[in-house]
């Protein structure tokens, strides 16, 4: 059996329309990171610069050595260097850490790798290299130096 070309031209729109709002609403999820004093950091407003997504720890020495070369990176207008503390510190308690480990940079209150696929590091400290189109190019694991960051993102 055929069916009349006027059924089978609305079932077409019907899949057009289902398959454009689809599209659209997948084009409108936001992705918002909480900062460890509490307040919001939209994701698509890193776009156009590089990302260094940071995991560091307390008790890891290498974390603390670089720290100052994460400081530097970070005030380049086309590098944000975020913190993820790995042993879960947060609110006051991961402000107040920060502050003693000298970490001037953006630290978040929660791992935002869940949420895009990552998985947590195996070593630390783990630097996640994300470019400026927002894709994940490189993580790098020991402590980094400014020069070897910058001639990863080429800069």
């Amino acid at each position: 059996m055929q069916y009349p070309d006027s059924v089978r031209r609305r079932s077409g729109l019907r899949v057009l329309a289902v398959a454009l709002l689809i599209l659209a609403m997948s084009g409108c999820q936001k992705i918002e990171l909480e900062r460890a004093e509490g307040t919001k950091l939209n994701w698509d407003t890193l776009r156009g610069q590089w990302v260094l997504v940071n995991y560091w720890a307390e008790w890891c020495k290498p974390c603390l050595e670089e720290i100052p070369e994460l400081n530097e990176l970070d005030k380049a207008p086309d590098i944000t260097v975020l913190a993820v503390n790995f042993d879960g510190v947060r609110g006051d308690a991961l402000v107040e850490l920060g502050e003693r480990m000298g970490i001037e940079f953006t630290m978040l209150a929660d791992d935002p790798g869940p949420g895009f696929g990552w998985k947590l590091p195996v070593a630390l400290p783990a630097t996640f290299l994300v470019n400026p189109g927002g894709d994940l190019v490189e993580t790098r694991f020991g402590p980094q130096t400014e020069e070897e960051l910058r001639a990863v993102i080429g800069g």
